[in-house]
């Protein structure tokens, strides 16, 4: 296993590199897009249904449980098939279902047709950021999943220009907007020439497939870069039994396990506590709409430059101290947006916010694999990633009853101690993993503990 992970990681970027990070970038990119599009259309089902914003409210919570079914399920799916296979199917399942959301017919079937697209959904996002983990080199995976998410947070303003001239078109013209997200499935053709993980081949015993694609990628890096140097040693990894989610949950894991599930629970609230409730708190508390439209829109160009700060610099430094620096200006300069009414200082606040978050994503997508072993990597990305996703279906709960009782600024304190538990999570029981081979962060608790005298 260790002459493979030093051989991956040792290797310049190549084409075939590059075409996973079009496929993944394709698939966020309509994932991201179809993950917004309910909100663009939902005012115009609201007028041609007749339904109350309550069911609104059900078709909402229906995608977020649809993503941790996805997240848990595509993360375990993808330990067993792999993770090219896992990504093809996880992007079918949610550009389908988006088709089947512009055919449905009532309340019931637009739930359950956004439930199984959130499925997909969940599913996709997981399984990609254990493909790169995995299949690009150890110095260079932070930088290029920001590039995929980059090229990801762009389909949301595209999502909703599409559905600015779509949906006015006649009544049906909300159905157009799931036609647009459904276009996902467009990624499938770039995947299919997708190398396999090497690493995930020979954790299954399939050794000359590993060994096949290894040199493939090879073959391609000596004939656009040349000569390859020599692969430095590496640590061997961890052995464990066949992929299973009670892996997560053994003494040796279990710690880095509900770590991850502690900070993807908050950031989850911190980031829609403030993302999805501040243009509404804004006119609750006497801005008026137009002027809140416009702060809103200034923010909203912020998102792709954070993950694309995020690309530019989580491969450069400790991605450890970089979320935990990122959750820190979070939370002051969410309370202090919280604390202004001048225009200008809620744009730029409110874009601080936007855009630290946004990196906090691509920081978070690049850490939370590198923490578990290759047998079961996806299956604890997912499972982490997919609690978070529940988290939200009370997140909003917690957050109307705070403005309710406490007032404006309350909501803001509450995302910034949000922030302060991910900050604090990181800093005191996370670990270092910029530019370290995989395996050597999968055997750093067993050599620990020897070290100690005890046994691992």
């Amino acid at each position: 296993m260790s002459n493979i992970s030093a051989r991956l990681d040792r290797l310049p970027i190549t084409s075939l590199h590059r075409i996973a990070l079009a496929a993944l970038a394709f698939g966020f990119f309509f994932e991201l897009g179809d993950l917004n599009s309910f909100a663009f259309a939902a005012p115009a089902i609201i007028r041609v249904w007749h339904i109350p914003v309550r069911d609104v409210a059900l078709i909402t919570s229906a995608s977020f449980g649809g993503m941790f079914l996805g997240g848990v399920g595509g993360g375990r799916f993808a330990d067993r098939i792999g993770r090219k296979r896992g990504f093809i199917g996880a992007v079918l399942v949610y550009a389908v279902f988006s088709l089947l959301n512009a055919l449905s017919w009532n309340v019931a079937t637009l739930a359950i047709f956004r439930f199984l697209t959130g499925v997909g959904l969940g599913g996709m996002t997981v399984i990609a950021n254990t493909y790169v983990s995995e299949v690009f080199p150890a110095a260079k995976r932070g930088r290029y999943l920001g590039f995929a998410v980059t090229v990801g947070l762009i389909g949301i303003p595209a999502t909703a220009w599409v559905a600015r001239f779509v949906v006015p078109l006649a009544d049906w013209g909300w159905r157009l907007v799931f036609v647009w997200g459904a276009l996902g499935v467009f990624a499938i053709p770039i995947a299919a020439r997708m190398a396999e993980s090497p690493r995930w081949l020979q954790r299954r015993g399939e050794q000359e497939r590993a060994e096949a694609e290894t040199r493939r990628l090879e073959v391609v890096a000596e004939a656009e870069h040349g000569r390859l140097p020599a692969p430095t040693e590496a640590p061997d990894a961890e052995l464990l039994p066949a992929a299973s989610l009670r892996h997560l949950l053994t003494p040796r894991q279990f710690g880095r396990t509900f770590m991850l599930v502690v900070v993807w629970i908050f950031q989850t609230w911190g980031f829609n506590g403030f993302v999805s409730w501040a243009p509404t708190l804004l006119v609750e508390h006497g801005i008026s709409l137009i002027h809140t439209l416009e702060y809103a829109s200034l923010i909203a160009v912020c998102n792709p430059l954070g993950a694309l700060i995020a690309a530019n610099l989580v491969d450069r430094v400790e991605r450890r101290w970089f979320i935990v620096v990122n959750a820190l200006v979070i939370a002051v300069c969410g309370v202090l947006y919280g604390a202004t009414f001048d225009p200008p200082l809620i744009v730029v606040f409110g874009g601080l916010v936007v855009m630290a978050s946004q990196a906090m994503a691509v920081a978070l997508y690049t850490y939370t694999p590198e923490l578990f072993p290759t047998d079961v990597r996806s299956s604890g990305m997912g499972l982490t990633y997919g609690v978070g996703r529940l988290a939200n279906v009370v997140g909003p709960l917690i957050i109307g009853a705070i403005f309710v009782s406490s007032g404006y600024l309350s909501v803001f304190l509450f995302t910034s101690v949000c922030w302060l538990f991910v900050a604090a999570t990181i800093a005191i029981f996370g670990i270092s993993t910029t530019g370290r081979p995989l395996e050597a962060l999968t055997t750093e608790r067993k050599e620990a503990m020897t070290m100690n005298g005890r046994k691992p």
